[in-house]
Parts: structure tokens; C-alpha cells; sequence
């Protein structure tokens, strides 16, 4: 890998690690709002009116951060299934399909999120005194990031970077569990 794509490599890295933590702490919030919530409507019986809406949009915001790492970290949808049964050539271009779909599929989240974005910035959330826009630039920072991690994965492919080669090694996980239930199950008997 060139000296370029390993410093761009190194700010994707920094860029996913920091998306992945402000998912993390958009989930631990999150509990801590449902968390008073529940024990002020029943412990104080006077429920706050703005930690189910919070509690919503911190959720937007680490579903959104943490598919778009997802997809920098392969475990994201694709051709699954076929992949088991394809040549390694026919792998190579099934994953090129794959992340060329998430890339149109981020754009579309950039472009649809920017326009209710934009028709919602003169609104008001009455429960937190903020723009209606908050609730949707979870939906364009995910679609930003989607579309830097995926064009990532393109260019690094047509590179000839060997990312899929470490994919090819790995048992999937669901295959992996699978042997290890049918490996610890005393009445089936695999023949090797």
C-alpha cells in the first residue's frame, strides 16, 4: 500500500474508531434517559416530556454511526450466500457490487436526509426546544459515512489491495457456531 493510502487508511481508522464511540455513548445516554424516565413516571409519578424524543434521536444517531462502521468493518449486508459457492474471481466482483450498492444507498441517504433536512430546519421540537432538523442529520452523517467507508473499499479493490483475501479466510460466524452446536451435540456423529 502506498504511503498516500496508508495515511488515508490511518484517518478512516481514527474516523470510524471516533463514529464508533459517539455510537457508544448515544447508547449508554440513551439508557440513562429511559432510565429516568421510567424512574420518574413511577417512582416520582411526574414524567420529564423530553427524554422519550431525546431518547429517540440519540437512537437515530448510533444506529446510523454504527451501520456506517459496520460497513468499514465488512459486517454489513451483502451476497452471502452465493459467496460460499463462487470462485474467488466471482467473490471479487460480487463484493464490488455489494459496495457500490451501499455507496448509491449512502448518497440516497445524503440526498433524501438533506432535504428533510432542509424542510424542517424552521421547525421546532416543542419537547427539547431544538430544530426539527436534528432528527434527520443522523440519517445524512450516517449516508456521509457510508459513502467515505464503501468508496474506501472500492478504491482500495481496484487498487489491488487484497481486502477480500482476509474475508475468503474466515469462517462466517453463523457457520462457526453452527459446527460448534452440532460439534457439542453428543447424538450427531460427523464423518470426516
Amino acid at each position: 500500500m502506498s504511503n498516500h493510502l496508508t495515511r488515508v487508511a490511518n484517518f478512516l481508522t481514527r474516523l470510524s474508531n471516533a463514529a464508533l464511540w459517539l455510537a457508544g455513548i448515544g447508547l449508554v445516554l440513551m439508557t440513562v434517559f429511559v432510565a429516568w424516565q421510567v424512574f420518574c413516571r413511577y417512582v416520582l409519578n411526574d414524567s420529564p416530556s423530553w427524554t422519550e424524543p431525546g431518547s429517540v434521536m440519540l437512537m437515530s444517531w448510533f444506529i446510523f454511526l454504527g451501520a456506517a462502521v459496520g460497513i468499514r468493518e465488512n459486517n454489513h449486508l451483502g451476497f452471502d450466500v452465493l459467496l460460499y459457492v463462487l470462485p474467488k474471481s466471482g467473490k471479487r466482483v460480487l463484493r464490488m457490487i455489494s459496495d457500490v450498492v451501499i455507496f448509491a444507498f449512502g448518497a440516497g441517504m445524503i440526498w433524501y436526509g438533506g432535504a428533510l433536512v432542509s424542510l424542517t430546519w424552521s421547525t421546532t421540537l416543542p419537547s427539547l426546544g431544538i430544530s426539527g432538523a436534528f432528527d434527520y442529520l443522523p440519517l445524512c452523517a450516517g449516508g456521509v459515512l457510508a459513502v467515505i467507508f464503501s468508496l474506501e473499499r472500492i478504491v482500495l479493490r481496484l487498487a489491488g489491495e487484497p481486502i477480500d483475501d482476509v474475508l475468503d479466510e474466515v469462517l462466517p460466524t453463523e457457520i462457526a457456531v453452527e459446527m460448534e452446536n452440532i460439534n457439542a451435540d453428543p447424538n450427531v456423529k460427523l464423518k470426516v
